[in-house]
C-alpha cells in the first residue's frame, strides 16, 4: 500500500513539473500574440485542496505566486508553504469575521467587493501596524450568485476605499460567467480591460491600477489576449480538484 502511494506521489510530482512548463509556454505564446513580454504576466497558482508538497514543487520549478480560496485551509497549510520563494495571495470569497486571521499573512487580497470588507481590512491593519494590498473584485457578468461590485458602482467604491488607512488598492479582479465559446468569454475580458484602463486613466487618489487579475485554467490564454497581467491557474497545473 505504501509503495502505491509513493508511486502516485512521484507521478504527481512529475505531472506538476510537466504542467508548469506547458503553462509557462502557453503564457509566453499568448503574451507574444498580444504584443507583450512573458515577464509582463504574473502566473499565480490557485492552490485550493492542493497539498503543500505539490505547491512547493511548483515553486521549485519557478512559480512565484500562490493563492488560496479559503481562510481555514490557508491557515492549516501556512507553515508548510515555501514563502521564502513565493508570494501568498487570498483569492476567494472573504467574510469580514475572517479578515483578522489573514491580515499580515498574505501579500494581497484579491476579492474585496464592499466598503464593509475594506473597512475591516483597514481596521485590522491599524491594529497590527501593517498595510494590506488589495484588488477590488468586479462582477463583470452581473450574475446574482457571484460576488463582486457592479461595474457601474466601481468608481464610487474605489473612492470610499481610497480614504481608508492601512489598505492600498492595486488593481481589479474578476470571474466572468461560464461561456460556450472563446468569442463570448473574450467579450467579458475585453469589457473588464476597458474598465481597468478607464479607471487607470482617471488617476484617482490613492488608487493604483497595477494588476488586472482574470483568467483561470480553461481561459487564461484568452484573458491574456484581452489584457490580463495576472492569471489564476489551478487544475491545469495540479490536476483535477480533490474535493472532500
Amino acid at each position: 500500500m505504501t509503495e502505491k502511494v509513493l508511486e502516485y506521489d512521484v507521478r504527481k510530482m512529475e505531472d506538476v513539473e510537466y504542467n508548469y512548463r506547458q503553462i509557462e509556454e502557453n503564457i509566453s505564446l499568448a503574451a507574444e500574440k498580444a504584443g507583450r513580454k512573458r515577464e509582463d504576466i504574473i502566473f499565480l497558482a490557485a492552490t485550493k485542496t492542493v497539498e503543500p508538497v505539490y505547491i512547493n514543487r511548483a515553486i521549485s520549478c519557478g512559480l512565484k505566486y500562490i493563492g488560496e480560496n479559503r481562510v481555514q485551509e490557508l491557515l492549516a497549510k501556512y507553515d508548510d508553504y515555501d514563502l521564502e520563494n513565493a508570494s501568498l495571495h487570498f483569492i476567494g470569497h472573504l467574510q469580514s469575521n475572517k479578515i483578522r486571521q489573514i491580515v499580515g499573512k498574505v501579500d494581497l487580497i484579491q476579492s474585496v467587493d464592499s466598503i464593509k470588507l475594506a473597512k475591516e481590512i483597514s481596521r485590522q491593519g491599524q491594529l497590527k501596524n501593517t498595510s494590506t494590498d488589495i484588488l477590488v473584485e468586479v462582477n463583470i457578468g452581473g450574475e446574482e450568485n457571484k460576488s463582486g461590485v457592479e461595474p457601474e458602482k466601481l468608481e464610487e467604491l474605489l473612492g470610499e476605499i481610497s480614504a481608508l488607512d492601512n489598505i492600498s488598492v492595486k488593481g481589479l479582479m474578476t470571474i466572468p460567467p461560464i461561456c460556450e465559446n472563446e468569442t463570448e468569454i473574450r467579450k467579458y475580458f475585453s469589457r473588464m480591460n476597458k474598465l481597468f484602463i478607464d479607471i487607470k486613466g482617471k488617476k484617482l487618489d490613492n488608487i493604483n491600477m497595477e494588476f488586472l487579475s482574470m483568467g483561470m485554467s480553461s481561459d487564461y490564454q484568452e484573458a491574456i489576449l484581452e489584457g490580463a497581467n495576472m492569471v489564476r491557474v489551478g487544475s491545469a497545473l495540479f490536476g483535477p480538484r480533490n474535493y472532500v
